[in-house]
């Protein structure tokens, strides 16, 4: 019984260290917090159940960003097409500048599915492209593809207008 213990007291520290940094990488995932919370619910679950196998063999971080890509997968392939609304619901931003982080996020959604999670695991999860490779199932080339793509995309998606604040700043120095 002693064993089960240390493992659930192994599991538990896991979990309260890494939740809010786990919760923001299902969100920047699926799109939206309510079902980035749940899909961090379910790999938590299924982590659990494994924990003792994944904590002996090392790194129970790369373990659950694959359960969280995976799972994602597996929900956008039931789902198949979004639901749109007519109003985006408002939300506070402790940032100040909200719409560029609603732009951002609709941006990313935008994306497909692998684009957005590899500029999500190497940009926001800080991982390196060996890793995003492993969790992906793919090579460290379509990694590099994926992320040149993706960030392409990206710029052309978020050309912010010359009224924003950083251009203005710009051509003051030039």
């Amino acid at each position: 019984m002693r064993e089960n213990a240390d493992g659930q007291s192994e599991y538990s520290a896991f979990v309260s260290v890494n939740w809010s940094r786990y919760l923001r990488v299902a969100v920047l995932l699926t799109g939206d917090r309510h079902r980035a919370e749940e899909l961090l619910q379910d790999s938590l679950v299924r982590l659990y159940v494994h924990w003792k196998r994944v904590a002996d063999r090392g790194d129970p971080n790369a373990y659950l960003h694959k359960m969280l890509v995976n799972g994602n997968v597996s929900w956008w392939r039931r789902r198949r097409r979004e639901q749109l609304v007519a109003e985006v619901p408002d939300r506070v931003d402790p940032g100040g500048q909200p719409e560029r982080h609603e732009r951002l996020r609709a941006a990313l959604r935008s994306l497909p599915y692998r684009q957005r999670a590899v500029v999500v695991l190497r940009h926001y999860a800080d991982l390196p492209e060996r890793q995003v490779a492993q969790i992906l199932g793919c090579s460290v080339g379509a990694v590099k593809t994926h992320n040149s793509r993706a960030l392409n995309r990206l710029r052309e998606l978020l050309a912010w207008d010359s009224t924003d604040d950083d251009v203005k700043e710009k051509e003051t120095v030039r």
